[in-house]
């Protein structure tokens, strides 16, 4: 397999994957492309090799700079701009994993604190669901405590040898 052809390969594969994540798939295939490039890319040289329009370009790339993980980058004498994407892999898991936390995790805690603070004196039902909804708001806090965590301490030996047993 020829480089350009493994490229294409990843970037599709990547962008697939990325919609089974729930994120765009032309996001996906921006960020892996800015990933592996090892310059900064253009948006123009960006909707070439992706043949995607400017507007979606543009939108999927400014959705990826609030994610924190494509940074805008000019040169000296261009009046493009310029992108490049987060290289170190586990300041890429760390920014994803609290974007995903306070655009998923927090959101869903919030409603699960609201629903399950009812009161529930009529009838088994409404006990029932008050009970599950409030073992499921003290789980996702736990795994969302134990994700903070994990993100805070990535220096930390112990959270580094977490990590490395997740990704095995």
């Amino acid at each position: 397999m020829e480089f350009k052809e493994a490229k294409n390969k990843f970037v599709q594969t990547w962008g697939a994957l990325g919609s089974q994540w729930g994120i765009n798939k032309t996001m996906a295939q921006i960020h892996a492309l800015l990933m592996v490039s090892h310059e900064a890319v253009s948006m123009e040289d960006i909707m070439e090799e992706l043949q995607i329009s400017r507007g979606n370009a543009s939108m999927s790339l400014r959705a990826l700079m609030d994610w924190g993980i494509v940074y805008k980058e000019y040169k000296a004498g261009e009046r493009r701009e310029y992108f490049t994407a987060e290289k170190d892999l586990d300041e890429l898991a760390v920014k994803i994993s609290r974007e995903r936390s306070k655009r998923e995790i927090k959101p869903a805690l919030k409603i699960l604190k609201e629903v399950s603070a009812i009161s529930a004196n009529s009838t088994l039902e409404e006990k029932h669901f008050v009970n599950q909804t409030k073992k499921l708001y003290d789980f996702v806090l736990k795994a969302d405590n134990v994700l903070e965590k994990i993100t805070e301490y990535k220096d930390n030996w112990l959270a580094q040898l977490l990590v490395k047993f997740v990704k095995k």
